[in-house]
């Protein structure tokens, strides 16, 4: 009998951009259009010459994400999708998604294109419904055209739609986010992605960031509480810190990120978790392009993580979920007692933190708005517990507590 296949997620990195934004640090390029082409080239070989390595899986999910996938044009897209179609065990009913920015995805005979060759999710990223906000923050479209892309996805078939927003945008009020939400909401999304707006080193928006009026923190959580409100009074899921879906609709793409799930990535920056190994390409555009035609050096990290050691990735993501952590999961999966994580926990349940539900800890959306410290308690509470297993192994006591 033959060993049943992994499910696997793919990952295709496009870099290309129209104009950077002032918050965007992810490796994005503007005005590199002349090289789509021979990019298009090196991701296609690329792809045929890694298929070897994913022959004992099957991909449920595929996602282009950016950059903005929707400028590279039509028939790129179609090329690299339809190497991914050939080279790879592709499930029938995958979830293959492409990021796509409004004034790039309005045509709905192009999208019509799209759907037929097998896409069947879009991600769109809105970001905000007002124009003045947009403009604030470098976005090359407006609202009109955000609307008007999302009249072109449905037209051309796609029935899973996804929106991004951003809030703490600068000199924005409480006022104007719930407008952008209601807008969002009015055009009938099947997925939303609501994130905090976060000031990275390097970016115009970091050098800018005395002068922008950006929200405080107490403002920052006050949108957030709001937004989670607002939106399950609308009938969308919160099942991670940022996202929110109609049922049945949650990304399943992401979701092997937040549960440890095996992906494999290409493009320029892009990670991969493959058969117990982290990896990622460095952000190159021209070394990626080069590396793949010449089979030069092409990765910037790579390293093994045996399965038992990746208890802190776990309950890191775990915590990020609205699923939250199973404690059976962990015990079973790590040999480890979950109760020395209790007192910290209830800790947090009492602070209104945390809840324990249906056998699973998880964080609460207060509790959401601290998680990084959260995370730190839980992991100190799993630090100290290796310490007083090794310092017993270390006095010879290799008794097992029940």
């Amino acid at each position: 009998m033959k060993p049943e296949k992994k499910p696997l997620g793919l990952y295709i990195h496009i870099p290309f951009c129209k104009q950077k934004c002032t918050y965007c640090d992810f490796y994005s390029l503007p005005d590199s259009e002349a090289r789509m082409d021979d990019y298009t080239e090196a991701l296609c070989a690329h792809l045929t010459e890694l298929a070897p390595y994913a022959a004992g899986y099957l991909a449920d999910t595929v996602y282009f994400g950016g950059g903005t996938p929707s400028y590279l044009g039509e028939k790129r897209l179609v090329k690299i999708l339809k190497t991914v179609l050939k080279k790879y065990h592709v499930t029938k009913d995958a979830e293959i998604t492409l990021e796509a920015n409004p004034d790039s995805a309005g045509d709905w005979k192009t999208l019509k294109s799209l759907r037929k060759a097998g896409f069947n999710r879009i991600s769109l990223g809105m970001q905000s419904a007002c124009d003045q906000e947009l403009r604030e923050i470098g976005r090359v479209h407006t609202w009109d055209q955000t609307a008007a892309a999302v009249d072109a996805a449905r037209k051309a078939g796609f029935q899973n739609l996804s929106l991004d927003l951003i809030y703490g945008l600068p000199h924005q009020t409480i006022e104007q986010w719930r407008k952008n939400l209601a807008a969002a909401v009015s055009l009938g999304p099947e997925h939303l992605s609501c994130y905090g707006l976060k000031v990275e080193e390097g970016t115009p928006l970091f050098a800018q960031r005395e002068d922008a009026a950006l929200p405080d923190d107490e403002a920052q959580a006050e949108l957030y509480l709001y937004t989670v409100e607002y939106l399950a009074s609308q009938g969308y899921r919160q099942y991670e810190i940022s996202n929110f879906a109609r049922e049945g609709r949650a990304s399943r793409h992401n979701l092997k990120y937040w549960t440890l799930g095996e992906y494999m990535g290409f493009g320029p920056g892009a990670h991969s978790d493959l058969g117990g190994a982290r990896y990622a390409y460095e952000k190159d555009l021209e070394g990626y392009i080069r590396g793949v035609r010449e089979h030069g050096p092409l990765l910037s990290e790579s390293d093994r993580i045996p399965p038992m050691d990746r208890d802190i990735e776990w309950l890191m993501l775990g915590l990020r979920t609205v699923h939250g952590l199973d404690p059976k999961t962990f015990e079973n999966r790590f040999r480890r007692r979950f109760r020395c994580f209790l007192p910290f926990l209830e800790e947090c349940r009492e602070a209104g933190y945390a809840v324990y539900e249906e056998n699973r800890w998880h964080l609460t959306p207060r509790g959401f708005l601290v998680s990084n410290q959260i995370i730190g308690g839980v992991l100190d509470a799993l630090a100290a517990e290796k310490r007083r297993r090794a310092e017993a192994a270390a006095r010879g006591d290799f008794r097992v507590e029940r």
